[in-house]
C-alpha cells in the first residue's frame, strides 16, 4: 500500500519497534542487507549477504536513528568501528529473545535507491580480452598453487618423555 506524496514509513516504525523492545527488557537487533551502498558494517561477520547487529544501548554508543540513516559506533572483536546503515538496507528489526519484531515491506522510496547496490558497479571481465603474457602468469600460478592434502584418519596425541 503505497501513499503518494507520504514520507516513508520504514524509519518511524524502526524507532518505534527500538523505544517498544527496550521497553520490554528486549535486544534490539538489526537485519541488514549489506550489498546496498552507503552500509559500513564490519564485512567479516555478514552471512549470506546480511549482518545482524545488536543495537541495544549497552552495546553502542553513539546511537543516531534519522529519517534517512542508522548510525552507532560498536566494538567488534576487540576493535571499535563506526557503523552507518541507510534505510533502504534495513530489512527487520527484532528482540533476541523471543524474535518478536517487524520485517520491513518494500516501499518505492527505497526501491528506487535499491539500484545503488555495491553490485551495480561491478565488471565482469572476460578470458579473451586477457593479453598472451597474462594468460601464460595465470596459467602457470594456478597449476602451483594446489592446496596440500589433509591428513587422513583421526588426529592424534603422542606423550614424549
Amino acid at each position: 500500500m503505497e501513499l503518494l506524496g507520504m514520507s516513508p514509513r520504514r524509519p518511524y516504525l524502526l524507532r518505534a519497534y527500538y523505544e517498544w523492545l527496550l521497553d520490554n527488557k528486549m535486544t534490539p537487533h538489526l537485519v541488514v542487507d549489506i550489498n546496498i551502498l552507503g552500509v559500513n558494517v564490519p564485512i567479516e561477520y555478514e552471512h549470506k549477504g546480511q549482518i545482524i547487529l545488536n543495537i541495544t544501548p549497552s552495546a553502542i554508543g553513539n546511537l543516531e536513528m534519522t529519517n534517512e540513516i542508522v548510525s552507532f559506533s560498536a566494538r567488534f572483536g576487540g576493535v571499535s568501528r563506526y557503523v552507518e546503515v541507510p534505510m533502504s538496507a534495513i530489512i527487520a528489526i527484532y528482540g533476541r529473545e523471543n524474535g518478536a519484531g517487524m520485517m520491513f515491506e518494500p516501499e518505492q522510496k527505497y526501491d528506487n535507491s535499491a539500484g545503488n547496490s555495491k553490485s551495480d558497479n561491478l565488471v565482469l571481465v572476460s578470458d579473451t580480452k586477457l593479453s598472451n603474457k597474462e594468460q601464460k602468469i595465470t596459467s602457470i600460478s594456478s597449476s602451483d598453487d594446489e592446496p596440500p592434502m589433509p591428513p587422513k584418519g583421526r588426529p592424534t596425541l603422542r606423550v614424549i618423555k
